[in-house]
């Protein structure tokens, strides 16, 4: 007897002593539940303040399945005629050791209405945000995605997702007698703390048009894809990036993988004779050459020695005898280009290249940016220094050619090329900003004005002659390469590229435009991406305010010989375009959104400093507070939404 009691003495001390927090959890587990309360993702807003992403509200169902199993097979009969999906999927799910599993995920509201919780023991109901994009297609893989739990996967969603995310709040649940789950007043409830807002210094009106524009050359092309990157050249803040084929933020998992990729800063490729302002560089402001240096193009075909009685031929597109600098660049001769960079020599040629940033990554806020490829001088065959100096054997991304360009148009000083633009809390306030950053001084003010010269030039009256505006002085430079797949370099697939500046004497914006693989009826840079540049440059200079003095009067001005709209045409425009989206109500009075889209409906709201909060998709149908109730600015305004197809089937 003594010895039974010992023992059950010593499992006693085991389990209530050594082994209490063991059993304490498993305890826990059977009565307490702690149940998330998610937190609202910030706001992604363009440069002028529209809306890019917000959430809406959706139903989830879970289950309890051990409060389910007496309702089990009732549960997945109803949500198998709901939901499409087998039985078995839902029984295999409540049959769980769990406490709780996931049924169905971020539904539309409609469906509380058809599932009955009150019958169907151990059903769990929540609301969760979820991520809605206002601009389909739009910058697509910019913006990027989240994951179901709102977390982002790509994108500017990935990369400032720590400021957008927030944190999530929790209430602890205890379970009484008979099951019922009531909140534990042992433990305080944590409200969560929802995300800041990101505004970027993209324009989506802008980018609208440059993916417009780069859609209808890749169609007239019959291009396989391409792309358009545009940035201001004095401060770096990149205002489009464009790319076709686009993915769909709200479905972006179904595209193919290679399309859900920022090709303007994942993708390395050869840039041909974009490359030449490296070589122009390096003679120019090393005073290697003047413009007006002759230099004898060969006619076309220029037999260089290579070693040990080799040789290899350098070719232009258009055969030249006797050409300036300055002309060499306006055709773009590549024999004249290898001929500059035997006098500026490796050390030099490579050092000027690694200035203007290539082989190094810009360093741009945005996930998965490559370097690049620039091989050291050490590392050089004996045909590198000519090939490189008409963009061949080395690697470029986009924003690296972009960024190069507008070092020129920034007088010789390269910027750190940026998205980010503003970070605000819930109230609206200024969390931190974006800046401006000077990198360096590449090339000297002299040799930046001979540049702009030289790409002005190009416009004028060499290979980029398709990228002439009337009125408007535009400078820029062509490029075509050849494809390197495989191991050799692929006939019939080039790459096609132009990249310019406008207007010259004080530039305003850089834009680069890249097709791969054309296979119109030309493949060249300067008839293929040339005429979706200057399409691009004319829209953007009929919309943006970039392009308009700042006057006060209010008259209709010019620039460069263009009629423009003044800043306060446009500000009289914007104002009576806003007036008709408030719905005629006055400032400080919910107007009545209903039976609007919910992207107009929050247009809408946001225009009259409301706070949207979206119920559901498609067609708004009703909201609360309602029209007409006076409310201060950031209030809280409820959109009731069904699908445009249950409206108009009457669907409840």
């Amino acid at each position: 007897m003594i010895m039974f009691f010992a023992v059950v003495g010593l499992r006693l001390v085991q389990i209530q002593i050594i082994e209490f927090p063991k059993y304490r959890e498993i305890a826990q587990k059977q009565y307490q539940s702690k149940i998330v309360l998610p937190a609202a993702r910030g706001t992604l807003y363009d440069r002028s303040g529209n809306v890019i992403a917000t959430n809406s509200i959706y139903v989830s169902f879970a289950a309890d399945p051990q409060l389910a199993v007496a309702d089990a097979r009732a549960i997945a009969s109803k949500f198998s005629n709901l939901f499409g999906k087998p039985k078995s999927y839902y029984l295999e799910k409540l049959r769980s050791d769990s406490r709780f599993v996931w049924l169905e995920r971020q539904v539309d509201v409609r469906y509380l209405k058809k599932i009955n919780t009150k019958d169907l023991e151990g059903i769990v109901v929540r609301y969760e945000p979820k991520r809605l994009y206002f601009h389909d297609q739009v910058a697509g893989q910019l913006v990027g995605c989240t994951d179901v739990d709102n977390n982002g996967l790509a994108g500017i969603e990935l990369s400032y997702d720590k400021e957008l995310r927030g944190i999530d709040g929790y209430v602890i649940f205890q379970r009484d007698g008979l099951g019922r789950a009531r909140p534990s007043v042992d433990y305080p409830r944590v409200e969560p703390v929802n995300g800041h807002n990101i505004i970027l210094t993209i324009d989506m009106g802008l980018q609208a048009i440059a993916e417009k524009e780069l859609r209808k050359g890749i169609e007239q092309n019959k291009a396989d894809h391409g792309l358009v990157v545009v940035i201001q050249p004095k401060t770096g803040e990149v205002l489009t990036m464009a790319q076709y084929p686009n993915v769909d933020p709200n479905k972006f998992g179904t595209f193919d993988l290679q399309d859900q990729k920022l090709r303007a800063v994942t993708d390395v490729f050869e840039p041909g004779s974009v490359f030449k302002i490296v070589t122009a560089s390096a003679a120019l402001d090393h005073g290697i050459v003047v413009p007006e240096k002759r230099f004898f193009a060969e006619n076309g075909k220029y037999v260089v020695p290579v070693s040990y009685g080799k040789q290899r031929t350098i070719a232009d597109t258009h055969p030249e005898g006797w050409l300036t600098f300055q002309e060499a660049m306006e055709v773009s001769s590549n024999i004249v280009m290898a001929k500059v960079s035997d006098l500026i020599g490796p050390e030099r040629f490579y050092k000027m290249a690694r200035d203007y940033g290539f082989g190094i990554a810009t360093n741009i806020d945005f996930p998965g940016e490559a370097k690049g490829v620039l091989k050291k001088p050490i590392e050089w065959s004996g045909t590198t220094l000519n090939t490189i100096a008409y963009g061949y054997e080395v690697g470029v991304t986009p924003i690296q050619i972009v960024a190069a360009y507008a070092v020129v148009a920034n007088d010789g000083i390269l910027m750190q090329p940026y998205l980010f633009k503003r970070e605000t809390d819930g109230s609206g306030q200024i969390v931190r900003e974006g800046k401006s950053q000077q990198i360096r001084r590449v090339i000297s003010p002299a040799t930046a004005r001979i540049l702009k010269n030289f790409f002005e030039g190009v416009v004028v009256h060499g290979t980029g002659v398709p990228a002439q505006i009337a009125g408007v002085k535009v400078a820029g430079k062509t490029g075509t390469s050849r494809k390197y797949i495989e191991g050799h370099y692929e006939t019939g697939s080039y790459t096609a590229s132009f990249v310019g500046f406008l207007p010259v004497d004080d530039p305003q914006l850089v834009c680069l435009v890249m097709m791969d693989n054309p296979r119109g009826s030309s493949y060249y840079g300067g008839t293929v991406s040339a005429p979706v540049f200057r399409a691009i440059a004319e829209r953007f200079m009929n919309t943006s305010q970039m392009f308009v003095p700042q006057d006060t009067m209010g008259a209709v001005t010019t620039n460069g010989g263009n009629t423009v709209r003044s800043s306060k045409r446009i500000q009289t425009e914007r104002a009576v375009d806003e007036k008709e989206r408030n719905v005629g109500y006055p400032k400080g009075i919910v107007p009545d959104v209903k039976g609007y889209s919910v992207r107009r409906a929050v247009g809408i709201l946001m225009t009259g400093k409301f706070q949207p909060i979206v119920n559901g998709s498609g067609t708004v149908i009703n909201q609360v507070p309602p029209a007409g109730q006076p409310a201060r600015p950031g209030t809280k305004i409820t959109l009731i939404c069904q699908p445009r197809s249950s409206v108009a089937l009457n669907i409840n």
